[in-house]
């Protein structure tokens, strides 16, 4: 993906249908800066970036919020804050390593580590890049902000995210069959029948076919001949419709529940203990991290041998009826 061009639309669809000098007016610069934004011919920094994104008029904790799917305390501050972008960056970076991340983003190391403790401030197409090797979300970032239809760079993706998370909401099924069609196994088969799938998955028939279609339909599986061929794999998250949110982990926890019952293999684990509610936040910000950290191992995989599903649950059984200051 091109950042610096993603960067170039981002800006010019913040600015939307105000003039490039009366947009630079509400930003406080010349609007030269504004016209050298949009062409490409240099960028504003992380900070100043979010500054434009406020100054489009965009509630900017909310949207950050929304990215993020928390609300984190310093977004109480000045989201555009130098300080707040390392909070982003790390909050983004879960707890992978920056030799991980500067490799998945070609910077040097140095370079990278200079980003994220705030002695130095990437420049929007860099800002960009970090959230896409850290996240994986780059659409999701963006969509916060703007309409992602409105960005040539990246609408096509995004008709492809969006269509792959209606099939997801159609049947949580397809997205289990598109990896078992991934895997190495099923890849080099010369024939791959309905009846292969649900045998491998111990699904009915039916269930398959109806998978199968929907894959082929939203353009993820092309059937050639007697087999059936991964075209695209979308990393589909769901998690700004709660409902469907809410249906999808009910259908991971009963496969879960099911494969316990029939003792099938896999690692099934629990614990249960008393923490403060400072401990209690720290192991919220400890199941999203290694959550991050799987998808960077899933990311960089080699070759497709396996379909896994993991499914992690951490959760209270009870609100307290005066919080402790954790201190």
């Amino acid at each position: 993906m091109n950042m610096a061009a993603l960067a170039s639309e981002l800006v010019r669809a913040l600015r939307g249908q105000r003039t490039q000098r009366a947009f630079a007016k509400r930003l406080g610069c010349s609007e030269n800066v504004v016209y050298t934004w949009e062409a490409g011919r240099r960028f504003p920094s992380a900070s100043r970036f979010l500054q434009i994104v406020r100054g489009s008029g965009i509630n900017l904790p909310t949207a950050l919020s929304r990215f993020l799917r928390t609300t984190p305390t310093w977004l109480d501050g000045n989201p555009s804050d130098p300080d707040c972008i390392v909070e982003l960056l790390n909050e983004a970076r879960g707890n992978r390593s920056l030799l991980d991340i500067a490799k998945a983003a070609d910077r040097s190391r140095f370079r990278v580590a200079r980003w994220f403790s705030g002695a130095t401030q990437p420049r929007l197409p860099d800002l960009l890049l970090l959230i896409h090797v850290t996240s994986y979300r780059l659409l999701d970032f963006v969509a916060a902000l703007v309409d992602p239809e409105q960005l040539q760079t990246i609408a096509p993706a995004w008709r492809e995210l969006s269509s792959a998370r209606r099939v997801a909401h159609e049947s949580p099924w397809c997205h289990v069959v598109l990896r078992l069609l991934e895997t190495s196994d099923f890849a080099k088969r010369a024939q791959v029948t309905p009846g292969d799938i649900a045998s491998a998955l111990e699904i009915t028939t039916t269930a398959a076919e109806a998978s199968l279609k929907l894959l082929v339909d939203s353009g993820q599986v092309l059937r050639s001949g007697a087999t059936y061929r991964v075209q695209r794999v979308e990393n589909v998250d769901l998690a700004d419709d709660p409902r469907a949110v809410r249906r999808l982990k009910l259908w991971a926890a009963q496969i879960g529940v099911d494969r316990i019952h029939a003792g099938k293999a896999g690692l099934y684990s629990y614990n249960l203990f008393c923490v403060s509610e400072k401990d209690y936040q720290r192991l919220q910000t400890l199941h999203r991290a290694y959550f991050r950290q799987l998808r960077a191992i899933v990311a960089e995989s080699e070759p497709s041998e396996r379909a896994v599903m993991v499914n992690l649950q951490l959760f209270p059984f009870h609100e307290p009826t005066t919080r402790s200051s954790g201190s």
